[in-house]
């Protein structure tokens, strides 16, 4: 990966947490739940990692089980999706984290 595209991606990182810490701290609601009246299928996963940064794992995880996953998404958005060499490995995980974000979001609709 060239240093300049690593660059890019590492400003639009921050800048992903710094709205998260923002909306997070001025209470502003999800603007997909405003919209569409129901909650995202990220919903919980600040109040996780707030949980998570006082080493509360219980309350994290009760928040959004899956808010492990992120770091593993941030991940393959640095290495653009080439982490393994084999590119069908690399595209069965990319469909098992979308899987599991699905069916955590239908989950917790039941």
């Amino acid at each position: 990966m060239k240093i300049q595209n690593y660059k890019k991606k590492l400003i639009s990182v921050f800048l992903i947490l710094a709205i998260a810490i923002i909306m997070y701290v001025l209470k502003i609601p999800c603007l997909f739940k405003m919209i569409l009246g129901i909650e995202c299928p990220s919903c919980g996963i600040t109040r996780a990692y707030i949980s998570l940064l006082k080493l509360d794992f219980a309350k994290a995880f009760a928040y959004n089980k899956l808010f492990w996953i992120v770091p593993l998404c941030f991940l393959f958005y640095f290495f653009d999706g080439k982490i393994f060499k084999r590119k069908w490995l690399n595209t069965f995980i990319e469909v098992v984290f979308f899987l599991l974000i699905f069916a955590n979001w239908i989950f917790l609709k039941l």
